[in-house]
């Protein structure tokens, strides 16, 4: 164990306390590249769930239209047999796959990396993108008020009913589809990290070859020594 060496000309010695940071230390939470992160985060999730409103433009438009008719007491299906509900949940999720393909594929293209905060916006933003779309499709469809619409119509006469939205699960393709767009984009498409370099051990057997001669030559004169009887016995 040594003493600890003195400064020249009496200067106190500099010990770094434990709780200073060194110069290399990253600052805590990340610091200005995971504030950068968020809003990047922020805003493509914006910008996804206002891309919401094409969807349900879409989904009206392209949605088939539940035919209605009324007596002067009731309103009934016009087919009993039709899949005119079924088929405005189909286009909804087909209308979502897209959007998620589309709209992950375009994050992709200007970010060029994946990462969990881009998987997040991607997520959140297909979610409330989806919600929007569907009260925006109600919203631009027929009257939700069937008996209103019935007597403003007559008895008899065929209308088209409420789009509607049965299976809630298709609000879940959007995301679903972002998610899944991205990691395989990313999986393709995505920056590599650097290989291993391991190191070469083919120099190593001839190394050990060479020492090996060296410690026997080293040994071989003690050994004569020893034997060696001595002198004026």
């Amino acid at each position: 164990m040594t003493a600890p060496q003195t400064p020249p000309d009496g200067q106190p010695s500099e010990v770094p306390h434990p709780s200073d940071p060194g110069p290399d230390a990253a600052p805590a939470g990340g610091g200005p590249e995971r504030a950068r992160e968020l809003r990047e985060g922020a805003l493509i999730a914006l910008l996804v769930a206002l891309s919401g409103a094409l969807l349900g433009v879409l989904w009206a438009w392209l949605a088939p239209r539940i035919p209605l008719v009324a007596d002067t007491h009731n309103v009934y299906l016009k087919n009993t047999e039709g899949e005119e509900a079924i088929g405005a949940d189909g286009t909804f999720v087909l209308l979502g796959l897209a959007f998620g393909v589309v709209t992950a594929a375009a994050v992709f293209y200007f970010r060029r990396r994946g990462g969990i905060p881009l998987v997040v916006s991607l997520v959140v933003g297909g979610l409330l993108g989806a919600g929007l779309g569907w009260l925006v499709g109600m919203w631009l469809g027929p009257t939700s008020d069937v008996v209103a619409h019935a007597r403003q119509v007559g008895p008899g006469v065929v209308f088209d009913g409420p789009l509607r939205l049965q299976a809630k699960g298709a609000l879940l393709a959007w995301p679903i589809a972002s998610m899944l767009t991205l990691l395989a984009l990313v999986g393709l498409f995505g920056p590599r990290d650097p290989e291993p370099e391991w190191p070469d051990w083919s120099d190593r057997p001839q190394q050990e070859s060479h020492h090996e001669p060296q410690q026997e030559s080293h040994h071989e004169p003690r050994q004569e020594s020893q034997q060696e009887p001595p002198a004026g016995g």
